[in-house]
C-alpha cells in the first residue's frame, strides 16, 4: 500500500527558479497519482484515460499555483521583509495542498459520479458466523453520497498530511536563522532545517492516516433513500474511504 508523502518546501524555497518549481512540482505530482490510485477504492475502477487525463490536470493547476504566487508574492506591497519572506516560504505549502486536494477529486472522480460499494455493519457474532460459513458479506449497492464523503475526507487528509510538514519546518526556520547560534553558523541551517522536517515528518503522516477511519461506518438515514432501510447493527453501513 502506498502512503502519501510530501516534498519539504525547502526543497523549492533553496532555488525558486521556474524550472525547479515546475521540475518538484511534476514530482510531487507524479507521486499523488500513484499514491491515490493505489489507494482508492477499487470498486468503481477509473480507466487510463481518465488516469491520464486527471495527471495533466493537476501537474497544472500545482504548477500555475506555485508558478503564480511566487511571481505574485515578490510584488506585493505594503508589506514588510519580514512578512513577504514568510509568505514566499509558505508558497509551496499552498501549490502542493490545493493541487494535492484536487488530485484526489480527479483521480477518484468516478467514484463520486458513479458510487461506491455499501455494506451492512454486523455485530462480531454475525462476522464470526459468516467467516464460519465461508459466505462473503455482499453489498447493499453503490452510493454517491458515500462516495463523496469518501473522496472528500480523503482530500482533507491530504491537506492535513502537508500542513505540519510544509507550514511549520520553514516558518521556524525563518525565526532560528535570525539568532546568533545560525547567524554564527550559517553552514548548520541545513541539518536544522532537515531535523525540523524529520522532527514533523514523524507525527504528521499517522497523524493524518488516522483523521478520518479507511473502514467508514456511517448511518444508513445519511444515504440515498434506497438505503434506508437495510442499515446492519445501529441502522449504519459501512464502505471503503481508501486512504
Amino acid at each position: 500500500m502506498l502512503r502519501p508523502v510530501k516534498f519539504s518546501s525547502d526543497s523549492w524555497n533553496a532555488d525558486s527558479r521556474p524550472e525547479r518549481t515546475l521540475l518538484w512540482q511534476i514530482t510531487n505530482q507524479s507521486l499523488n497519482v500513484a499514491i491515490n490510485n493505489a489507494n482508492a477504492n477499487k470498486s468503481t475502477p477509473l480507466s487510463t484515460a481518465k488516469i491520464v487525463q486527471s495527471y495533466f490536470i493537476a501537474v497544472s493547476a500545482s504548477c500555475s499555483v506555485a508558478l503564480g504566487l511566487n511571481a505574485v508574492v515578490p510584488k506585493l506591497k505594503n508589506i514588510s521583509p519580514g512578512t513577504r519572506l514568510v509568505l514566499s516560504r509558505l508558497v509551496p505549502f499552498a501549490a502542493v495542498a490545493s493541487a494535492g486536494a484536487l488530485n484526489v477529486f480527479l483521480m477518484r472522480g468516478e467514484e463520486i459520479r458513479l458510487g461506491i460499494d455499501v455494506y451492512p455493519v454486523l455485530s462480531d457474532e454475525e462476522k464470526l458466523l459468516k467467516e464460519k460459513d465461508g459466505n462473503p458479506i455482499l453489498s447493499l449497492g453503490k452510493s454517491k453520497k458515500a462516495a463523496t464523503l469518501a473522496v472528500s475526507e480523503t482530500a482533507l487528509s491530504r491537506v492535513l498530511n502537508a500542513t505540519p510538514i510544509m507550514v511549520l519546518p520553514p516558518l521556524i526556520l525563518v525565526k532560528l536563522q535570525q539568532t546568533e547560534f545560525l547567524k554564527r553558523r550559517p553552514g548548520m541551517t541545513l541539518p536544522v532545517n532537515l531535523a525540523l522536517i524529520l522532527g514533523t515528518s514523524i507525527f504528521a503522516l499517522p497523524l493524518a492516516l488516522a483523521a478520518f477511519p479507511q473502514r467508514q461506518a456511517v448511518a444508513a438515514s445519511s444515504l440515498e433513500e434506497e438505503f434506508w432501510s437495510k442499515g446492519g447493527q445501529s441502522g449504519k453501513v459501512e464502505f471503503n474511504r481508501g486512504i
